[in-house]
């Protein structure tokens, strides 16, 4: 992530996760995060707030884990890289930025987690069709131990 666009966010999941896969097999989740911010407004002494909205996209074994783990409501920290995807709909060019996850993590501020580490899981066999060079690149090291 050396490029320059990471971005971590923190907030509350807004719609369950939405698990699907690709024609190649490869496993994708997306789920709306809403991030509050709230500030004081020096003149009138009145709290503000506005909230933003952003899609997250996930690949992988994350994607299976996000849909699995991920709730409406849940608060978390999501680490990843900004990417605008493009499309045209009736003729008119539409885009929008969607967070692209590299990690997600349950906030501790406010709850507990228990985590439980899921075996490690290989391209082909039972676990689906093998992985291709043509599906989305990975944004980390996939020899990588993530414990």
């Amino acid at each position: 992530m050396s490029n320059g666009n990471t971005v971590t966010i923190i907030g509350n999941v807004t719609r369950d996760p939405e698990l699907r896969f690709t024609p190649s097999g490869q496993a994708t989740t997306t789920f709306g995060l809403a991030v509050n911010r709230r500030w004081q407004n020096r003149q009138t002494q009145d709290w503000e707030e506005a909230t933003s909205f952003f899609d997250v996209v996930c690949w992988r074994e994350m994607a299976e884990n996000a849909a699995e783990s991920l709730q409406r409501g849940a608060r978390v920290i999501v680490t990843g890289r900004l990417e605008q995807r493009t499309w045209e709909a009736n003729g008119e060019k539409k885009s929008k930025i969607e967070i692209i996850a590299d990690e997600i993590g349950p906030s501790l501020r406010w709850a507990s987690a228990q985590v439980v580490k899921n075996e490690r899981r290989s391209g082909g066999g039972d676990d689906g069709p093998p992985r291709s060079a043509a599906d989305e690149p990975p944004a980390y090291d996939m020899n990588e131990e993530p414990f």
